[in-house]
């Protein structure tokens, strides 16, 4: 039998159209592992009033259609019966939820901002900061403040660094950036405090494309060391 599955510490309204599955109040990746597994559950069900599952870091928010005709006179003990009735069929395996994502990454100086920087303050060669970055497997813990922006777990802990004293105004479209324990690809040209140590030449979101994020939320997300020429012929 594999580890024990944790439970919700509760169910709570989130506004008038949404309840929150509570897991935990701070990161956890076996509670966030749980958390991605029933909101797989939940959108299996596929519940008429049901309008979307998110994931959070230590909980799910189950949005649901105020005015939908099936919607139940009380909502939030419905959103109850139907985390129950997943513990109770059982979860999906980790291994069911989520894609395999490989994100080619270049970690030149010249795009990864903050490589020399971390490997000053680490005291490693700034390639060896590039091949521990990129001999993780992360994974896609929740999506961020900005659409396709995701924060992504599985940092080797030798790389954990504090956030950039002073944040940019502008990081560039995917940049890949690590902060204490966590990793996020940046969407498109935003604010941003993480240390940028790489860039792929993807389009992490495009809101004219289907889906329009790269990356969802469980997904095992890879980055795949490119040359700068690499980068370059793929961002034409």
């Amino acid at each position: 039998m594999g580890p024990a599955v944790p439970r919700p510490l509760g169910i709570l309204p989130l506004g008038y159209a949404a309840a929150y599955v509570e897991f935990a109040e701070s990161l956890d990746l076996e509670v966030n592992a749980a958390v991605q597994r029933l909101a797989a559950a939940l959108r299996a069900r596929a519940l008429p009033w049901e309008r979307d599952v998110v994931p959070a870091l230590g909980g799910g928010a189950l949005h649901f259609d105020p005015a939908h005709p099936q919607l139940p006179a009380a909502p939030l003990q419905a959103a109850a019966a139907a985390v129950e009735a997943c513990f109770a069929e059982g979860l999906p395996a980790a291994q069911a939820v989520g894609r395999e994502v490989e994100v080619p990454a270049c970690y030149d100086p010249e795009l990864a901002l903050d490589l020399d920087a971390i490997a000053e303050r680490l005291k490693l060669a700034p390639e060896e900061v590039a091949r521990r970055h990129a001999g993780c497997e992360y994974h896609v813990l929740m999506m961020g403040f900005a659409p396709g922006l995701p924060y992504l777990g599985g940092l080797d802990p030798e790389l954990a660094v504090p956030r950039r004293a002073e944040p940019r105004l502008v990081v560039p479209p995917g940049s890949i950036a690590i902060a204490n324990l966590q990793a996020v690809v940046y969407p498109y040209a935003i604010p941003g405090g993480w240390n940028v140590v790489a860039r792929t030449p993807l389009a992490p979101f495009d809101a004219q494309r289907e889906p329009p994020s790269l990356f969802e939320p469980g997904d095992r997300v890879r980055f795949v060391p490119i040359s700068r020429a690499e980068f370059e012929r793929r961002s034409r």
